[in-house]
């Protein structure tokens, strides 16, 4: 399974970037993306558990390389240990950062 998200990069005064988007959350230098498990139901989406994936997690020189090259990858373990999808704040090793052309 793969999703493409809109994630803005923003230069900050420090020198340093932020990234910012429809499906972005939290404060700056706390950014992250949700992995929602749920249904759709006739209702909508009723969600039943939720993931964090952190961009702090992502190492400087990976998200330089993915400014340069267009593109951020993260692949992510989706089910723990016991077969049920991930849940919380996921961190390496089940979470790979990457840069990748779109």
């Amino acid at each position: 399974m793969s999703w493409t998200v809109d994630v803005t990069v923003v230069a900050r005064d420090d020198g340093g970037t932020d990234l910012r988007g429809p499906v972005v959350h939290g404060r700056r230098g706390d950014r992250f993306l949700y992995l929602s498990w749920g249904t759709l139901t006739d209702g909508g989406f009723r969600m039943f558990r939720r993931a964090k994936l952190h961009f702090d997690d992502c190492p400087p020189e990976v998200l330089a390389a993915a400014l340069g090259h267009g593109g951020l990858r993260c692949r992510v373990r989706l089910t723990d240990e016991c077969g049920n999808p991930r849940c919380a704040c996921v961190r390496a090793p089940d979470v790979v950062w990457s840069a990748a052309k779109p």
